[in-house]
């Protein structure tokens, strides 16, 4: 008798946990998810990495490189540059990663001389990817001076001069500190949103509220605004820490700056808004923001892992993740010195997210309360 209703109350358990596809997503899709995920985005290799070649000579040996560099798989030859000036605005641009210079009679030099130099140029305001290309290329070029000596039998040499751009010294403080920002924008703003709404439907004080004297806007604006406030507090502080402490530059305005961060804390706090119309319980809103937004910020945004070594379908998923538009932004600004000519892009797609996530919260609301 127990046996059976031991197995009758598991079997109950069972088509519970079936018949729930919040449930089901969480135990069974969400493991393969970050499996998925995890495993093509944990990786230190990059390929088909842009890059642009300053050729001053455009002699057959120059071009033989070229082609050796392309071949390699690591890098994907995309411009030719013709001046130093557009080194400096093809790096800011964010078209490249790197830059090949050759210098002038490269070949020439390279046969009568014995001698010839190559110039790798990298954006170092991510000190990571700088170092990993600059390392693949150092590589395919010493493999093509050993094939054009025959393996030894000539002396010829190329030698090799890196320029670290933005990031000399390769400090890692230029990468954590603007994704440690964003992380604590995203924590602040979104979850804490989603969960303090939340609350509200979960005790059912929410209803209380709508039948006060204060309208709906009135009162979402008034559960957001202190955690708005909080977090353009929290980036102050971060941005002062940074230059004081940690001795990251500020280069660009600052103005235009804090109104970056001041659309990103708007866009989070959008999406803090939408999860809270779609969870019922603060349980839920948390775990909809640690999946659907902390772990995204992580992996997708480029703040730890290049976007350049993820398979295409996870770099066309990261063109949703507001992170990765907030955090280019940053480094534009920051690092690169860079005004609003070069980030325009980033705060209209910000803007723009903006506007969906809200118009989408505001529809989820007025469905609810029908």
């Amino acid at each position: 008798m127990v046996q059976n209703r031991f197995r009758d109350f598991l079997v109950k358990e069972f088509k519970h946990i079936i018949r729930d596809p919040r449930t089901l997503l969480i135990v069974i899709l969400m493991p393969v998810l970050q499996l998925i995920i995890f495993g093509y985005v944990v990786s230190n290799e990059i390929s088909d990495a842009r890059i642009a070649i300053y050729d001053k000579s455009n002699d057959y040996l120059s071009q033989k490189l070229t082609q050796k560099l392309a071949a390699s798989g690591y890098f994907l030859p995309v411009r030719n540059i013709k001046t130093d000036a557009e080194i400096d605005q093809a790096f800011k641009a964010g078209d490249i990663k790197l830059v090949i210079v050759y210098e002038p009679n490269f070949a020439e030099n390279f046969i009568r001389n014995n001698k010839a130099d190559v110039q790798i140029i990298t954006d170092a305001s991510e000190p990571n990817t700088a170092s990993i290309l600059a390392n693949y290329a150092q590589a395919v070029i010493t493999t093509f001076t050993n094939e054009q000596n025959n393996n030894g039998i000539s002396a010829n040499r190329l030698d090799i001069r890196s320029r670290m751009l933005y990031n000399e010294e390769l400090k890692a403080v230029y990468m954590f500190v603007p994704g440690t920002m964003v992380l604590i924008l995203m924590l602040i703003t979104a979850m804490m949103t989603s969960i303090s709404i939340t609350r509200e439907k979960e005790l059912g004080t929410m209803e209380i509220l709508l039948v006060s004297p204060l309208r709906p806007s009135q009162i979402i604006f008034g559960k957001v605004l202190p955690y708005v406030s909080l977090a353009f507090f929290n980036t102050i502080v971060i941005l002062l820490m940074g230059y004081t402490v940690f001795g990251l530059p500020l280069r660009g305005s600052l103005a235009l700056l804090l109104l970056v961060c001041f659309i990103f804390i708007l866009l989070a706090l959008s999406l803090g808004i939408l999860i809270s119309t779609l969870s019922k319980t603060q349980a839920i809103a948390m775990f909809m923001s640690m999946f659907a937004l902390m772990l995204p910020t992580i992996l997708l945004s480029g703040f730890i892992f290049p976007i350049e070594n993820m398979p295409k379908v996870l770099q066309w998923l990261s063109l949703a993740m507001p992170p990765r538009w907030f955090l280019s932004a940053l480094k534009t600004i920051m690092i690169k010195g860079e005004g609003f000519a070069y980030v325009w892009k980033e705060i209209a797609i910000m803007l723009g997210m903006t506007a969906f996530f809200l118009a989408l919260s505001v529809k989820k609301f007025k469905v609810r309360l029908e």
